[in-house]
């Protein structure tokens, strides 16, 4: 178990939890709603292991956190509908629909060939994410059904499994809200943590 304090954290307190990202290992990281679970989403070994570990149905897409926007937008496109959206609410719990680089595992959108990725409101979410240099999975850090962990005491896992940074615990609340803004039009995709009629009212300024 990595400790660190979110209000003071640093990019390279995490360099241990991105090393082992980048072999291939998993690690469990808090967000502005639960803790969730990292990988490498380019590796297919890395997203069968976090497949495997959770018991998560195959077919289920896994969303993406980033540092930044900037990091977003390195990774993959954004278009205007999708960029305002961002700037209205990143940091925070609103996942935006965008077309997956090939590069990424395709067992992470199921075939969709598009992801959910946000920027979290938290800032270990957003280090660990830099630290590694590219988005990470953020898939909740729980056996498929079972509650989600808001505390690092709540990781089912055994630390030769999954390297647990504990920043303490998390709001919890709901999930982030997903939203699809490729088109004219953006589409609700989930509900979630920002209510859809903000979404809205934001698009529509």
């Amino acid at each position: 178990m990595l400790r660190v304090d979110p209000s003071t954290v640093k990019v390279a307190d995490l360099a241990a939890a991105a090393a082992r990202l980048r072999q291939g290992g998993i690690v469990a990281f808090p967000t502005d709603t639960f803790y969730g679970l990292a990988v490498d989403p380019c590796s297919d070994a890395a997203v069968r292991a976090l497949f495997s570990l959770k018991g998560r149905a195959p077919a289920a897409a896994i969303p993406l956190i980033a540092a930044s926007l900037a990091q977003v937008e390195a990774w993959c496109e954004l278009g205007p509908a999708s960029r305002a959206l961002a700037a209205a609410f990143w940091p925070g719990p609103l996942s935006l629909i965008c077309d997956a680089p090939s590069a990424v595992a395709v067992a992470v959108h199921g075939g969709r060939r598009t992801v959910a990725i946000r920027v979290p409101d938290h800032p270990v979410a957003r280090a660990l994410a830099e630290a590694f240099g590219a988005p990470v999975t953020a898939t909740s850090a729980n056996r498929s059904g079972e509650p989600a962990a808001s505390r690092a005491s709540d990781v089912p896992w055994p630390d030769d499994a999954v390297l647990v940074i504990d920043a303490g615990p998390t709001a919890g609340g709901a999930p982030s809200t997903i939203v699809d803004a490729r088109a004219s039009a953006p589409v609700l995709v989930r509900d979630g943590a920002i209510a859809w009629s903000r979404v809205l009212h934001s698009f529509q300024r």
